[in-house]
C-alpha cells in the first residue's frame, strides 16, 4: 500500500525528534546531526529502529541540514544517500526525505535567488528518489516562496509524494510573517499531499493555529509539535512536557481532523509509542473545510465575493506613454510608484501587464512580480497575452495568483489551463472563442460553461474560476451593454463563479468618462458584479465605490465613507477613464518614504535635503523618528519582516548618499557606538543576526559582524583588540546554546566589564540567565532599544 492510499483511511504517525535523541548518544555541542550518517551510523540506525518499535509508520530521514550551504555537493549526496540505507534498515512502512530550509533568506529580502534554492532542492530531490525515499517532507520552513520553490524541485524532478509543514511562532504567523490559512490555501493548490506544522510550539500551543488550518485544508493535514517549550535546568535543555499530556492534547487535535501526528524536538520513542496506543483506538474524522474564491499575497488572503473587490488597471501600458518608456528603461521605480498609488487609493488586488514587443517580457514580469511583493501584501493579477510571461509570472509569484487570462478557444486553454493548474492559481476565462464575442448573454454563459468544464479536466475546481463576461463600448456597441450585465446574472446563477469586468471599455469613445464608468459599475455591482478591473486614483469612480461598501457592511459603521467624504465637493470632472492624467503625485517626505519602504525614492529626496541640512540632521530629524514608528508597527504586528526589510533598505539606499557627501568634504560619518555581532560556533542560522545589523546600521552604529559560526576564540580575540564594550551573540539551536554560554565566559575572562546580549529562536529570558548574558533580545527591534540603552548610559 502506498501511503497516499494509506492516507484516505488512516491515521499516519510519523516518528519524534532525532536531535535530542543523538545528544543523548553523543553528539557534541554544535555538532550537525547530519555528519553522524557518516560518523557514527549504528547510532542513527538504532534511533530509527527505536521509532519503529515504538509504532511509526514513517522515519523521517537525518538530512534536515544535508543542502550545500552547510556541506559540498558531494557531502550532500553521500549524507542522502547513507542516511536513507539507515532509514530503511529499520524496516519501516515508509521513509520520508526530510527536507529541511536553506537558512537563508530570499532576494530581494536577502541574496539567495529563486534559481539558486530550486537547484539546490532539487539536487536533493533526485537523489533522495533514487536511493528509495517514499515521500518527501519540506519541514520548518517560515517562508511561502521558499516552501513553493521546493515543492517544484520535488514535483517537477521526482514523482515522490510532498508532505510540507510550516513553523508558527506564537503570534501565529511565521518568523517572515506567514498566517497559517494564507499558507494553506496556497499550498493546497500546489498540489501538496498534505499539509501543516511542526516545530517551535508545543502540541496545546499550537491548537488554534491547526483550527485554522482545518478550516481551509482541502487535503490531510500534519502536526509535529514539540514536547513543550524548552527550560534550562541544571545547565540542560529539559522539556516538561509528559508523553500523556502530548498525547492528550494531540488526541483532540485528531477530534479535529488532524490526519497526520508525530513529534518534533524532545520528543522520544515513549511519545510515539503512547500516540500509537491512540491512534489505534481512534477513528479517523473527516473535517469540512471552508470552499470560496481566494487570492492571497505572501502574507494576506483576499476572499473574493465577499463585497466589492477592486482590481487596480494602472500598471498596464495601453495608452500610458510613461509607463511604456518606463518598460523601455527597465525602470521599475515608476511602476512601483504606481503601484503604491493604487494599493492607497484603495486598490485591493493590482493588474500586472508590462508587454511590450521590444522587451522580454517574461523577464520584465518576474522582475516587477518580485519587487512588487517585497513592498505590498497586495495580491496580483499576473495578465499577459504572451503565454511565457504568464508562466514566469505564475512560478516566481508568491500566494495564489489571479491569471489573467483563457478564452473558449481550445487553443487557449490547452495552453493556459496547465499554467492555472501547476502554479495553483484561479484563472480569469474572457467569454470570447473563435467566432468572436457572442450577441447574446446565453452564448457568452455557454464559454463560460466551457471554460469551466475544461478547467475541471485539469482539477481547478469552478471557485477557482471567475469569468468576465466581455464589456463592449456603448459609443459604438450600444445594444450589448444589458448583454453584459445579463451575462453576470447567468454566471453567477448557474455556475457560481465570481465575475470580473474591465470597466473603462464601456466609455470608450464618449466624453466624461468616469461618470459613465461609475454608472456602469454601479448597474454591474448589482447584477452580481464582484471585482471590476477599474482606475482607483479616478475620484468619481471611488466614490462609488465608498457608497457600495457601506451598502454591503465593507465600511463598518460607513467609517472610510465618512472620513473621505464629508468634505468633498461632488462636482462631476473630465477624466480619460484609464489614461495617465489620473495619475496622483508623491508628497511623501524623507521620513514616510523610509516607513513606507520606498527605496527607490530615498536616494534623491536625500540629496535634496542635502542641499540645507548637515547629515547628522537628517538622521535625527527623518531617519530615526521614522524606524521608530517602523520598529513600533513591526511590535504591534502591523507590519512583518518583509516591510521592516524594505524600510531598512529604503534608508539604507539615503544612507550611501550621507557617506558620498562625508566622503566629498573629508569628513567621517559619526558612530553612536561600536558592537559585535556574532552567531556562535556549530550554529550556521544567521538570517536574525543580519537582520538585527542591517536595523542596527540604520540607526547609525558600527557594527562589527563575524558571520556565522564563529569560533570562541575569534570572538575573544576581536573583542579585545578592538576593544568592543558590547556584545550580541545569536543561535538558532539548542544544541548551540551551550557554545553560547563559553562565549561569553571565555570573554569575561578577558574582558569581564563586557555587556552581552543574546537573540535566537530558541532563546528566552531562562537562557539569558544560563548563559551569563546581561539582556536578551527578542527581536531586531529589541535589539535596538538594548543597544540604544547602553550607548546612552555609557555617553
Amino acid at each position: 500500500m502506498t501511503i497516499l492510499t494509506a492516507l484516505k483511511t488512516q491515521i499516519l504517525l510519523f516518528d519524534g525528534a532525532m536531535g535530542t535523541q543523538l545528544q543523548e548518544r553523543g553528539l557534541p555541542i554544535g555538532g550537525i546531526p547530519e555528519h553522524f550518517n557518516l560518523t557514527h551510523p549504528e547510532i542513527v540506525e538504532a534511533i530509527h529502529r527505536d521509532y519503529v518499535s515504538a509504532g511509526a509508520d514513517v522515519i523521517t530521514t537525518n538530512t534536515f541540514q544535508a543542502n550545500t550551504t552547510k556541506m559540498t555537493a558531494d557531502e550532500v549526496a553521500e549524507t542522502i544517500r547513507v542516511a536513507i540505507k539507515l532509514a530503511k534498515n529499520a524496516e519501516p512502512k515508509y521513509v520520508a526525505y526530510d527536507m529541511g530550509p536553506t537558512g537563508q533568506l530570499l532576494q530581494p529580502m536577502g541574496t539567495l535567488s529563486f534559481d539558486a534554492a530550486y537547484e539546490m532542492f532539487a539536487q536533493q530531490a533526485i537523489i533522495a528518489e533514487a536511493s528509495g525515499a517514499d515521500l518527501v517532507i519540506i519541514e520548518t520552513v517560515a517562508d511561502l516562496l521558499e516552501a513553493k520553490i521546493a515543492i517544484l524541485a520535488v514535483k517537477e524532478n521526482t514523482k515522490l509524494p510532498v508532505f510540507v509543514t510550516l513553523t508558527y511562532q506564537e503570534d501565529g504567523r511565521t518568523f517572515v510573517g506567514v498566517d497559517p490559512q494564507t499558507a494553506t490555501l496556497t499550498l493546497q493548490n500546489l498540489g501538496v499531499d498534505a499539509l501543516g506544522v511542526n516545530c517551535s510550539l508545543g502540541p496545546k500551543e499550537l491548537a488554534p493555529i491547526v483550527e485554522t488550518i482545518l478550516e481551509y485544508a482541502q487535503i490531510p493535514v500534519m502536526v509535529q509539535a514539540n514536547a513543550g517549550l524548552p527550560q534550562m535546568e541544571n545547565g540542560e535543555t529539559v522539556y516538561k512536557i509528559t508523553p500523556e499530556a502530548y498525547v492528550s492534547y494531540t488526541q483532540e487535535l485528531l477530534a479535529k481532523g488532524v490526519a497526520v501526528v508525530g513529534g518534533c524536538c524532545g520528543t522520544t520513542p515513549e511519545f510515539i509509542r503512547q500516540l500509537r496506543a491512540c491512534i489505534d483506538k481512534t477513528e479517523k474524522v473527516y473535517a469540512e473545510p471552508k470552499s470560496g474564491t481566494f487570492i492571497t499575497s505572501g502574507l494576506k488572503t483576499l476572499e473574493i465575493g465577499q463585497g466589492l473587490s477592486l482590481i487596480g488597471e494602472r500598471i498596464n501600458p495601453t495608452g500610458k506613454p510613461r509607463l511604456k518608456e518606463a518598460l523601455r528603461q527597465n525602470n521599475i521605480n515608476y511602476i512601483i510608484q504606481e503601484a503604491v498609488a493604487q494599493r492607497d487609493a484603495g486598490a485591493d488586488i493590482l493588474d500586472v501587464n508590462v508587454g511590450l514587443p521590444e522587451i522580454d517580457e517574461a523577464q520584465m514580469m518576474v522582475k516587477t512580480i518580485t519587487e512588487l511583493q517585497a513592498l505590498l501584501d497586495l495580491p496580483l493579477q499576473i495578465d499577459s497575452s504572451e503565454v511565457a510571461a504568464l508562466e514566469a509570472g505564475a512560478r516566481h509569484y508568491n500566494g495564489i495568483p489571479l491569471i489573467n487570462s483563457v478564452n473558449g478557444k481550445p487553443a487557449s486553454m490547452a495552453k493556459i489551463l496547465p499554467i492555472v493548474a501547476k502554479y495553483g492559481g484561479v484563472i480569469l476565462g474572457l467569454c470570447l472563442d473563435e467566432a468572436g464575442i457572442p450577441e447574446t448573454a446565453e452564448k457568452r454563459y455557454q464559454i463560460a460553461e466551457k471554460i469551466v468544464h475544461e478547467a475541471g479536466k485539469y482539477g481547478i475546481t469552478p471557485d477557482r474560476v471567475m469569468i468576465d463576461p466581455l464589456v463592449l463600448t456603448a459609443s459604438a456597441q450600444q445594444d450589448q451593454v444589458p448583454v453584459t450585465l445579463d451575462t453576470i446574472r447567468l454566471v453567477k446563477e448557474r455556475l457560481g463563479c465570481k465575475t470580473v469586468v474591465g470597466l473603462s471599455n464601456i466609455s470608450f469613445g464618449l466624453p466624461n468618462r468616469a461618470l459613465l464608468n461609475s454608472t456602469f459599475l454601479a448597474q454591474a455591482f448589482g447584477a452580481g458584479l464582484d471585482a471590476p478591473i477599474m482606475n482607483p486614483l479616478s475620484d468619481e469612480m471611488m466614490r462609488v465605490v465608498r457608497s457600495l461598501k457601506v451598502f454591503t457592511g465593507q465600511d463598518t459603521n460607513s467609517e472610510d465613507y465618512i472620513a473621505k467624504t464629508q468634505n468633498e465637493t461632488f462636482t462631476v470632472t473630465s477624466s480619460n477613464g484609464s489614461g495617465e492624467q489620473a495619475k496622483s503625485e508623491d508628497t511623501l517626505d524623507l521620513k514616510g518614504m523610509i516607513i513606507k519602504g520606498r527605496k527607490e525614492l530615498t536616494a534623491d529626496e536625500t540629496r535634496k535635503l542635502l542641499e540645507a541640512l548637515t547629515p547628522l540632521e537628517i538622521v535625527n530629524t527623518y531617519f530615526i523618528p521614522a524606524l521608530d514608528v517602523v520598529g513600533a508597527q513591526f511590535e504591534k504586528g502591523e507590519l512583518f519582516l518583509p516591510q521592516l526589510m524594505q524600510s531598512a533598505e529604503a534608508t539604507q539606499q539615503a544612507q550611501e548618499v550621507l557617506k558620498e557627501a562625508l566622503a566629498k568634504s573629508g569628513q567621517k560619518s559619526e558612530s553612536l557606538g561600536q558592537l559585535l555581532l556574532a552567531t556562535v560556533e556549530g550554529d550556521i542560522h544567521d538570517i536574525g543576526k543580519n537582520i538585527v545589523k542591517m536595523i542596527l546600521e540604520n540607526y547609525g552604529y558600527d557594527v562589527i559582524d563575524l558571520g556565522k559560526d564563529v569560533p570562541i576564540e575569534t570572538v575573544v580575540e576581536t573583542v579585545v583588540t578592538q576593544k568592543i564594550q558590547l556584545v550580541g551573540l545569536s543561535a538558532l539551536m539548542t544544541t548551540t546554546v551551550q557554545n553560547m554560554k563559553k562565549t561569553i565566559a571565555a570573554i569575561k575572562a578577558v574582558a569581564p566589564d563586557t555587556v552581552f546580549m543574546v537573540g535566537g529562536a530558541v532563546l528566552n529570558e531562562e537562557y539569558r540567565e544560563f548563559v551569563g548574558a546581561d539582556y536578551y533580545a527578542k527581536d531586531a527591534m529589541a535589539s535596538v532599544d538594548i543597544v540604544q540603552s547602553f550607548f546612552k548610559h555609557e555617553r
